[in-house]
């Protein structure tokens, strides 16, 4: 299977009921309607709570802004656009405090029993092995990301969302200055 290439461009934003910002929609798998694991942008204009989303598991992590300090289950969790992704119950309380302006921030969702995941944040190189059956997804922020999956070679564009099922297990390198790369089942 080749990559399913998506631009954050091409999304139409989805403004949030509070007015605390927009989401795009990026990848809703199997369906819109009827999702077990779900990626989206958000663009943060203010600071508040996050929705409340029981049964699902969240994975956070900034893309671009200052960053976020988020209030969970007593806790704060400073976030900027070089740590590692921040993954959390979605139907814990939390509130979002934004550093210094508004942020772009990378969420990905799933229901508990019906999807698990792994995200990391790419600053340089990373080299992995991934089993066969699993989704693969990387997102290139600002700077384009060179994907090796064996002996096969591609690029995603800056503000790309790609993704691919890997059938057989295969070695994956990517590079670059900072992407997300996810793994789910």
């Amino acid at each position: 299977m080749t990559w399913q290439m998506i631009p954050l461009e091409d999304v139409v934003p989805a403004p949030w009921r509070n007015g605390g910002g927009v989401t795009r929609e990026l990848l809703a798998w199997p369906t819109p309607q009827d999702w077990d694991w779900r990626i989206s942008v958000a663009e943060v204009d203010k600071s508040g709570p996050f929705s409340h989303f029981d049964g699902v598991q969240r994975w956070f992590a900034v893309l671009g802004g200052a960053g976020v300090s988020l209030a969970l289950d007593g806790q704060a969790h400073l976030l900027t656009a070089q740590s590692d992704p921040l993954c959390f119950d979605g139907a814990l309380p939390c509130g979002c405090e934004l550093l210094d302006g508004p942020t772009e921030d990378f969420n990905l969702m799933l229901r508990k029993g019906r999807a698990s995941a792994r995200m990391v944040r790419v600053l340089g190189v990373l080299d992995t092995q991934v089993v066969p059956g699993t989704r693969v997804a990387v997102y290139a922020w600002d700077e384009p990301v060179a994907v090796q999956v064996d002996t096969s070679f591609a690029t995603v564009p800056p503000h790309t969302l790609a993704w691919r099922v890997m059938l057989e297990g295969a070695s994956v390198r990517l590079e670059a200055p900072t992407a997300l790369w996810m793994e789910i089942r």
